[in-house]
């Protein structure tokens, strides 16, 4: 897979930005390698750079902060202290970070019903699938493209399909460029992912309704491509709807 490497804005608005090529903005120069170290650890921990996404090259990081290389290297080397970045001799430097530390959350997802989970869902996602309407970047659309290549060629296989399912809501959230609702949505993703969803799972996630899912997973994306924020919204919602009649059938059966 091909990504588009992000460049920094020169404020905390960084991830307003809607491309982030670092060879298409001047950054000015950065005193120090401490401050590039905060700027990046900024750019890491507001989620311009996904867990696991490789920063620029050394090279690009000094044509882009105005500093040496050595410099540059001194602020990775302080980003790989701080457990931010994972350095790979002949690859390069990679990100470390899936969000601030999460308190246990075994306690309440005994407390919550699969009813309760979807209304926690539309509560949140509605307004995240509008902000990522807006903030995705070409590197976002392009990644959630390959997840739902991956749903779409899982066939029946569900425990594909949770993995890949559960990936493309996350980018979801991580596209609308709100830290805060990256980690709410990563608590509901946990819950998802719980060990008592398992028996509904094997009765929700026929072929049939796997395929359904994933039509409405590519409308959506369709939506985001062109920056249609109102029919995102619905879809997102349609697709919601969908879920909630499933799990209300489930119970009913």
């Amino acid at each position: 897979m091909i990504k588009t490497q992000p460049q920094f804005a020169t404020s905390d608005a960084v991830a307003q930005a809607p491309e982030r090529q670092v060879d298409e903005l001047s950054l000015g120069t950065v005193r120090g390698a401490g401050g590039i170290t905060a700027r990046l650890r900024r750019a890491i921990e507001s989620g311009v750079y996904a867990d696991g996404e490789q920063l620029p090259p050394e090279r690009q990081l000094a044509d882009a902060f105005g500093a040496a290389r050595s410099t540059i290297r001194k602020a990775l080397d302080q980003l790989e202290e701080a457990g931010l970045v994972v350095r790979r001799a002949g690859s390069g430097t990679y990100v470390n970070y899936a969000g601030p530390l999460q308190s246990p959350l075994e306690d309440i997802t005994d407390l919550i019903s699969p009813l309760q989970l979807i209304e926690a869902r539309f509560a949140v996602e509605p307004y995240m699938t509008r902000l990522a309407a807006i903030n995705a970047t070409a590197r976002d659309l392009d990644n959630m493209d390959e997840i739902l290549l991956r749903l779409e060629a899982c066939g029946g296989d569900k425990d594909v399909f949770t993995r890949c399912d559960s990936e493309f809501h996350e980018l979801l959230a991580r596209s609308s460029r709100n830290p805060l609702l990256v980690h709410v949505y990563q608590q509901i993703n946990d819950v998802r992912s719980h060990g008592q969803w398992d028996s509904m799972k094997e009765v929700i996630l026929t072929p049939q309704q796997i395929g359904e899912y994933n039509r409405q997973h590519r409308a959506l994306y369709d939506a985001l491509r062109q920056r249609d924020v109102q029919r995102a919204v619905e879809l997102i919602e349609e697709h919601l709807r969908t879920a909630k009649s499933d799990l209300i059938g489930v119970h009913s059966a």
